[in-house]
């Protein structure tokens, strides 16, 4: 199977923009006590859960937007999963993946090695019904705090991991481009991740004719891909950190040396995301189904996305709130 490239959706147009989305529609903020909520899960009583910047995991009722803080990791938590009983898996910045069982509970440490060296910049997880868990690590050269040094490097450190109900540890992928959001079919024949640094979502097969096999549901993305969930349409969202930077793409193709160099210009003079909030929805053949964007002038940078029955929870690496949209 040829993997697909980038096609934008054929839907309702835009003046002078002939196969696109209409734009994403305009959002009512869920403002915060912390900053930067970089994932964004939903839990079975329909309460919004990220982890801002100081390690506080809350809970925020989409209604109202009340937040309650409900637990607290030990560094930053970046990519969650929720568990129909409630309880979370948290990948946390320099520690591993760990669990949270209840409200204001300790966090349990699930993984914070592999074959004996530290996971230092665990980065989205998934759990499936028999307790297998699926997550991918960014980076094994660059912490969390310096991830744009990974961009630039262009290191391939990355890898997609699994760990069995017994615990059990194997290395699905390895070599990935800045590995980053999971998401697992509803048929667990295939579990995706997101390569930011190579523009593309990667699949590995579970099942069928193909598995242990990989290929790329969609390459050539014209945004770079960060955190992904399966929605109640069956479609896989993405949040789409920004465009594509020309600069940046003329860079990964010099030799190291000269990408090495970049990361120690200041940082004014780095390549910079542009100012947008996106998000695509893709089906199971790896078809465009939604491009959805807007001017990102009150909230943008979007790390991670949600649909429930319509409704579009976003999360930022850069905003004090969680955006909520709609599926137009």
């Amino acid at each position: 199977m040829r993997p697909h490239r980038w096609t934008p959706p054929r839907a309702t147009a835009r003046a002078g923009q002939p196969n696109s989305d209409p734009a994403l529609p305009a959002l009512r903020l869920l403002p915060l006590p912390g900053t930067a909520p970089e994932d964004v899960v939903l839990t079975p009583d329909g309460h919004v859960v990220t982890g801002t910047e100081d390690g506080t995991i809350w809970r925020v009722d989409p209604a109202d937007g009340t937040a309650e803080k409900i637990a607290h990791a030990a560094g930053r938590p970046l990519g969650m999963h929720a568990d129909a009983d409630g309880s979370l898996l948290i990948c946390v910045a320099g520690h591993g993946v760990f669990r949270s069982v209840a409200a204001g509970g300790e966090l349990e440490p699930v993984l914070t090695e592999i074959d004996g060296e530290p996971i230092i910049f665990p980065s989205n997880v998934v759990r499936d019904d028999d307790g297998t868990i699926y997550f991918s690590e960014s980076s094994r050269r660059w912490p969390f705090e310096q991830w744009m040094g990974d961009i630039l490097e262009h290191s391939g450190s990355g890898r997609l991991v699994r760990r069995d109900p017994g615990g059990q540890v194997e290395v699905l992928i390895d070599g990935l481009q800045f590995a980053n959001g999971v998401v697992l079919a509803p048929d667990l024949s295939w579990v995706l991740v997101a390569e930011t640094g190579a523009y593309r979502i990667t699949r590995y097969w579970l099942a069928g004719p193909r598995t242990g096999t990989v290929d790329h549901l969609v390459e050539n993305l014209p945004g770079s891909p960060d955190n992904m969930s399966l929605g109640s349409d069956g479609l896989v969202w993405v949040g789409m950190v920004a465009p594509r930077n020309a600069l940046l793409d003329r860079m990964l193709a010099l030799p190291g040396i000269f990408r090495r160099l970049a990361w120690a210009l200041p940082e004014r003079l780095r390549p910079a995301p542009a100012r947008t909030a996106w998000v695509i929805a893709l089906d199971s053949d790896g078809t465009v189904v939604h491009d959805l964007q807007r001017a990102g002038d009150d909230f943008a940078m979007v790390t991670s996305v949600v649909e429930h029955e319509g409704t579009l929870y976003l999360g930022s690496l850069s905003e004090s709130a969680v955006a909520v949209s709609a599926v137009p």
